[in-house]
């Protein structure tokens, strides 16, 4: 049962959403939409201060994220960073969108004095808040950015980030592609919203064939903030972990309905146009998108694979020795095929480290998919 103040936020920014689309005549793209009903200032889901993380519905939260699930994800991680530190002569680690600071106090406890200062850059000041009494044991070692440096150097990590980018709506009628964009109900004055379909240039990077009726996403702004950061990386690698496929598995014929997802109390949903501020939204990844325009921006993909050959490869197994079975269960979820370890996609790339390195980083050392990009 959802509280009053959460019904006063969403009904607040469904006000600030149908003024957007009166303003825009009428229409609103579904990324400017998905951009406001996540991170509108105070009122967005991820800018607004109800609990997003946790392992049950019961403490409020909407969905785990891997780092929440076990500290066994940050402790194998680690060891990819520790490698990838040394490798380019660095001390500094950088987290895009840190959550509620998991991720972080793993790496960081794992890694010790490797890290000399571990900068989170996160667009919410919410979590930032969170994040800073979680972390406050460390001291200066960490600090907070609110937006992309012009330049930096060092490790990236990013669990969860890239599918939380907004994305366009295509539409295609079996002529011709469509862009889908959101339109108010009724009079706008709160009655809703409503799907609303115009021709378009925009099309998949897919030849296709698609079948009449498929919507799908294409990812710009997700590319483009991978080319800006690896454009803007003057030495280091970057591991980013989230869901997703490859350019033919993300626009196969049979995906017809696309992979646009809400997630809200542990249940996921299709329908991002009600309750608007108070479930997440998201896209699975296009990992085909997301290293050609790594490539383009001169950095070299150091390997691409599943979550669960990863962490493989980082000693998970090894973590798990002699571990109990509140330890075991969830760290398990990390990997099954029928849990996280598949549909979950790591990539890595680099610039200007050590040659042995970019040859042979662990956590690619076998089960390497580079090649189905």
């Amino acid at each position: 049962m959802q509280s009053n103040e959460s019904v006063s936020v969403s009904a607040t920014l469904s006000r600030l959403i149908h003024r957007a689309i009166e303003r825009a005549d009428g229409w609103l793209p579904f990324d400017r939409f998905m951009a406001m009903a996540l991170y509108a200032p105070g009122l967005g889901y991820y800018a607004n201060d109800r609990r997003k993380f946790g392992l049950m519905p019961s403490s409020g939260s909407d969905f785990v994220t891997a780092p929440e699930l076990s500290p066994l994800f940050g402790r194998s991680l680690a060891r990819q960073v520790a490698q990838a530190l040394k490798a380019c002569d660095s001390g500094e680690v950088w987290e895009f969108g840190a959550g509620s600071g998991a991720l972080a106090e793993q790496l960081l406890d794992e890694l010790g004095t490797q890290v000399s200062r571990y900068t989170i850059v996160d667009l919410s000041g919410s979590l930032r808040l969170r994040q800073r009494e979680r972390l406050a044991r460390f001291g200066d070692a960490v600090q907070w950015v609110d937006a992309l440096p012009d330049s930096l150097s060092g490790v990236i990590v990013g669990n969860e980030v890239l599918d939380a980018m907004p994305v366009q709506l295509l539409h295609f009628d079996g002529r011709q592609w469509l862009e889908r964009g959101v339109v108010s109900q009724g009079d706008g004055q709160g009655e809703g919203f409503a799907w609303s379909d115009r021709p378009t240039e925009a099309h998949p990077p897919h030849e296709g064939p698609f079948a009449p009726g498929t919507v799908t996403e294409i990812h710009p702004q997700a590319e483009a903030f991978i080319a800006t950061l690896a454009d803007r990386l003057q030495r280091g690698a970057a591991f980013f972990i989230d869901y997703g496929f490859p350019e033919a598995e993300y626009y196969h014929p049979q995906r017809t309905g696309g992979t646009l997802m809400c997630h809200q109390a542990h249940l996921a949903d299709a329908d991002p146009l009600v309750d608007v501020g108070l479930k997440d939204i998201t896209a699975h990844v296009n990992f085909t998108g997301v290293a050609l325009a790594v490539q383009n921006a001169g950095l070299e993909v150091l390997g691409y694979t599943s979550q669960a050959r990863f962490l493989l490869n980082c000693g998970v197994m090894e973590l798990l020795q002699n571990a109990d079975v509140r330890t075991i269960a969830p760290a398990q979820k990390l990997i099954a095929e029928h849990e996280m370890g598949e549909l979950f996609k790591v990539i890595g790339f680099a610039r200007g480290c050590d040659a042995a390195f970019t040859t042979d980083p662990l956590g690619f050392a076998q089960g390497d998919r580079t090649h189905r990009l």
